[in-house]
This record gives C-alpha cells, structure tokens and sequence, in this order.
C-alpha cells in the first residue's frame, strides 16, 4: 500500500471513540485518556500555586479588552476549556507484542485539529522499529481545541472581523483564525501552553515509570520523534532532563529545530501575520520586561524552574547563546534532524544555526532534502494521485533514515 492510499485508509479508519482500532496485519491503534494536573498553569484563575516550591502568584493575564466584541465562545478562559484537563491520545501499537520496553513520543505541528497526516509517520515508525508509538497532543491543538472552533460559519465570521479591524492582515483564514485571535489577544498563552504541555509529558513518564500504563514496562527507554514546532517541545524536554528522564533519549526532528525567532509561521494553515507580530513583541522583543512586571511569569521562567530557562533559550537566538549551544553539544550524537531545501516555514539554515551553532562546530546531524514535486512545510506529503509515486519514494526515503536512526546504538 502507497503512501496516498495508507494516509485515505487511516483518515477514514482512525476515531477517539473505539478503544481498539484493527489497522493491519502489523499494528493496531489504541486509544486511552489522560488528565492534566497542570492545566491551572493556564489563563483563567485569579492566582496559581507553585507547588515545587509552595509560592502562591496573581494571574496577571488578561485578554478581555482585547477579546471585546468577538463572539463569547472564542471569550474563555483557558482553564475552562475542558480539552485542556483531559483528552485522548492515540498509540500505535505492533500487534505482535504486549508489552513494550521501547516508546517513541511523537509531537505534532502547530495549529493542528487532526493526526491525519501523522498516521501513517507513525504507523511506519512502529512498524520497523517494532517500538510503542504515542502520539500525544500539545496544549491548544489536536483534540484540546474545542470542536467548535472548527465551525465553519463562525471562523468565516471572525475571519472576516479581522481582515476588517487589521485591513493590512496577511494568511488569515479560516484554518488559522481562532488561534491567531486568541494568540493575538494573548501570546503568553503560548508560553503557559508549552508549559502545561512539558508537565503533562513528565507526569506521563512518571505514570509509565510507576507501572500505570498498561503497555508499558517500567523500565522502559523513551526516543522523541516531532515535526514542525512540536520540536521546541522535544528539545525543552531533552536539554532540561528532569530526573535524567531523556538521558538515554533520541531525538529526531523533521522539519523543525529552530529557535522561535527564527521561524517564520504566517501562514493560512498556522497563524495569521497580527498574531506573529505580537507573539513576537511579547515573546521575543519585550519578554524581559514583561518578566519584571510579572511575578509568576519571572518564577516560572527563572532559575528555580530549569525548564524555564531552556524554553527562554529556545524563543530568542541570541539569548544565552552559548549555553544552549553547550547543551546541544553534549548530545548531538542523539540528534537526528531532518529538513526539506523549500521549506519557508522553518528553514534549514536556522536549523543549523540552532543544531550546529554559530560556528558550525557541534556534530549535530542535520540532513537538508528535497523532492522533485510540489510541497510546502504544512504539506510535505501531498497525496494528489498525479505525484503519488513520487511521494511515495520520498516518504519512504525519510522515514528510512528515521527508522534507522531510531534502531541505531548510539554511544553517548
């Protein structure tokens, strides 16, 4: 079976409803449910507790002025929004074993509302690798935005409120509009969402390592596979280590790696040109002064929370350079990044800014391809049955190196 007819069988196939859904003589998807215990660190409460370290802080967020007039239902906290305190999550699993002592964490895009074009990377991950592959959603996407910011009609609406309050607009759509509103309004939301996301992957580690997971051994290693900005995740997690959880970790990126400043995500399928420059004054250009002002961000991102600190890294190039370049030295032998020569999204020259630093001088892979079709970093896979072969080959290729990468004994 081609790529093109994989990706129409598991679009057709794959639902959050059925606990167990048959794909093939090889693999199956299960489907199992999580709750967060970190979503209170989201907009929406009036003060948030730092349990680490006992410190109560007012919630200094606020994004009603800048929602006023939009439609109530894009107007709601982020604490209640119930896909943040619990969703489902599908795992991939070879049929042909129980119990896994090898697990791959696949990280999506940015702005996504399904895993359709996820599937079948991460069916072909498990089914030559033979590890547990789980496909875990980040905070504000997949299925943690709620369903009806996919309602046509509305999006048209707020669509067409933006382009006429920001008549200079560039990409907003229908695909993008919800989050770039809500981003706009707010963009520290993408810090607490990274964040929440980060503690959900710790607590799900935690919860393998205790035994709670029904296909997981506690013993169990754990590699990283992530596309697009799902690899900022990846790379916080890795270079912050908790507990030396991700000692032992690959990382393998495709199509992301960069620092945040050095992305460029407008784009009808990601975020609209108003939310970037904001998500850009806020997060880049101005985040130390919003620190200042900001007790429970200057916490949360200072040295008491490590994590912090490394996220920092990962936002602004220039910002403790050399530390992260240090950190990405020490595990370049780990890394695996895959990008593609006409991705405008996240070049690969950043990437190998980020990876290989300013110098060129730490041993990261990274693997710059192209394709002889039509492609863009929200598509690098088109399934138009004119170019199937092609991508087909293509696919193939990628996730060859992915899976040998993957199998591969690294000495550290």
């Amino acid at each position: 079976m081609i790529y093109n007819q994989l990706y129409s069988r598991l679009k057709e196939t794959v639902n959050y409803e059925d606990d167990i859904i048959p794909i093939d003589e090889k693999s199956e998807i299960r489907n199992y449910s999580f709750e967060s215990l970190d979503y209170t660190i989201l907009s929406g409460n009036e003060t948030y507790l730092c349990k680490e370290h006992n410190s109560t802080f007012s919630c200094a967020d606020s994004a009603r002025k800048a929602m006023a007039g939009l439609d109530k239902n894009m107007d709601v906290s982020d604490t209640g929004i119930t896909e943040n305190r619990s969703f489902r999550y599908h795992v991939i699993k070879p049929v042909h074993t129980d119990r896994f002592t090898e697990v791959v964490l696949f990280f999506h895009g940015f702005n996504e509302k399904y895993w359709d074009k996820y599937l079948p990377w991460a069916k072909k991950i498990a089914d030559d690798t033979g590890k547990l592959v789980v496909l875990f959603p980040i905070a504000f996407h997949m299925n943690r935005a709620p369903h009806l910011w996919s309602d046509a009609r509305k999006m048209f609406d707020l669509s067409r409120y933006r382009k006429e309050s920001y008549p200079d607009i560039i990409d907003s759509s229908l695909s993008n509009v919800a989050i770039s509103t809500r981003l706009h309004a707010c963009p520290q939301r993408f810090l607490w969402s990274g964040l929440q996301t980060y503690h959900d992957v710790i607590r799900f580690v935690e919860d393998c390592k205790a035994g709670k997971h029904p296909l997981i051994e506690k013993d169990f290693t754990l590699d990283f596979f992530s596309y697009s900005i799902g690899s900022l995740l990846a790379e916080i997690l890795k270079l912050t280590n908790p507990n030396n959880y991700f000692g032992r970790s690959k990382l393998v990126m495709f199509c992301g790696g960069a620092v945040f400043n050095r992305l460029s995500p407008v784009s009808k399928f990601i975020i609209d040109s108003e939310a970037n420059v904001a998500m850009y004054s806020y997060l880049v250009e101005h985040l130390s002064v919003h620190m200042q002002k900001d007790p429970r961000m200057q916490h949360l991102l200072g040295e008491q929370h490590p994590e912090g600190v490394i996220f920092r890294c990962m936002l602004d190039y220039s910002f403790m350079r050399r530390h992260r370049e240090e950190l990405f030295r020490k595990i370049a032998s780990q890394v695996l990044c895959i990008t593609l020569e006409k991705d405008t999204v996240i070049p690969g020259y950043e990437v190998i800014n980020t990876l290989q630093g300013t110098r060129r001088d730490i041993p990261a892979r990274v693997d710059v391809l192209d394709f002889p079709f039509e492609y863009r970093h929200e598509d690098p896979f088109p399934v138009a049955e004119t170019v199937s072969k092609e991508v087909d080959a293509a696919f193939n290729l990628i996730f060859g190196k992915v899976c040998d990468f993957l199998q591969a004994n690294i000495v550290t």
